[in-house]
């Protein structure tokens, strides 16, 4: 018997395809406007600039600064360029941390987005916007936060280093992994996502023995798409908690910290929604999904260690502290001594029981 849902629908508009990036002044004009302020990090700079050359008389400059986490006083710099500027929309080119500024500047002036992905990370079909001030990063919800268009490009990630296509995979697997259990899923998200599993596990590999294949770059974006839309959909539990703590309040890099903890927060609810995880350990193998999500990130020469990323084991304390104080709802009750032991496995970098 099937079990009762409520699906809110699909309002973000995906453009997905080889060399779609030549749309992206067409989606501005679609939207009716004509003052577009191009977001990137400091890195993907020269990018931006070209984007804006091609956007033309639609461009309203770049602001080339976005950080990870989002912190609030860079936010405060980017409105002051798009009011500068006399933006009318903003146009988000790079991973979560160009995504997320966007975000932060559409919430705050209605601005519409169209958003151009170059990892996998999958912050861009969300409602979700993840902000750091005082070193405390907290999330929330919005509908005016999610994007209105995102496009896919399959190319601009035929140039992807080889351990962020991996990483920002792993980060794009949490979000399948915990709308599994979600208590909030639905038939469109679970499809994804066990759609997005085995997709992971075919591209992964071989992209680690040719970046530029492109059937494998395809597979790989589109399952780091419905994973994305998984995310923006479902509720989010341990593991996403754990990754804002870490990277809020020590700093530590955001697809590395997902990638090692997903074994761990994975493992860790498994005893209580083992028949959920199911399609994680069918594909991944091991007969556990946390087991098998630690073995496969080992093949692919993924961090395995929180001590890698400049966590030191004074920090543990501390870390499970703010991660138990205001707990997000999880399958399994979340317990100091649980968390505790959970990060120290996850800081020495050990296969999850």
């Amino acid at each position: 018997m099937t079990r009762p849902f409520t699906f809110p629908g699909l309002t973000t508009r995906v453009v997905f395809g080889h060399g779609t990036l030549a749309q992206v002044p067409d989606e501005v004009a679609r939207l009716g406007h004509h003052r577009a302020l191009v977001l990137s990090t400091p890195h993907q700079q020269a990018e931006a600039q070209a984007l804006a050359d091609r956007l033309g008389d639609r461009a309203a400059g770049v602001f080339a600064g976005a950080v990870m986490h989002t912190p609030t006083d860079v936010t405060d710099q980017a409105i002051a360029a798009f009011r500068a500027a006399n933006a009318d929309c903003v146009v988000s080119l790079g991973g979560g941390s160009t995504t997320g500024l966007g975000k932060a500047i559409a919430v705050r002036t209605g601005a519409d987005q169209v958003v151009i992905p170059t990892t996998y990370a999958g912050s861009e079909m969300t409602d979700i916007l993840g902000e750091t001030a005082g070193g405390e990063k907290t999330t929330r919800r919005d509908p005016e936060i999610r994007p209105e268009v995102v496009v896919y490009d399959v190319d601009l990630t035929l140039t992807l280093p080889l351990a962020l296509t991996v990483t920002s995979a792993l980060n794009a697997i949490a979000h399948a992994m915990e709308g599994f259990y979600a208590p909030d899923r639905h038939p469109v998200t679970e499809a994804l996502s066990r759609d997005a599993m085995p997709a992971f596990r075919d591209a992964l590999p071989a992209l680690a023995k040719d970046p530029q294949d492109k059937k494998a770059r395809a597979k790989a974006l589109y399952a780091a798409w419905g994973c994305s839309l998984t995310l923006g959909h479902v509720t989010m539990a341990l593991h996403h908690k754990l990754a804002h703590v870490l990277g809020g309040s020590f700093g530590l890099p955001h697809a590395e910290t997902h990638a090692v903890l997903l074994p761990h927060t994975t493992a860790y609810n498994e005893p209580a929604v083992e028949d959920l995880l199911r399609p994680i350990a069918d594909t991944f193998g091991y007969d556990a999904a946390g087991k098998g999500l630690w073995h496969f990130a080992k093949s692919l020469n993924a961090p395995l260690r929180l001590s890698d990323l400049g966590l030191k084991e004074a920090d543990l304390d501390r870390a499970t502290e703010i991660a138990t104080k205001n707990p997000y709802a999880n399958p399994r009750p979340v317990t100091r001594d649980g968390i505790r032991h959970l990060l120290q496995q996850a800081f020495d970098g050990r296969c999850p029981a």
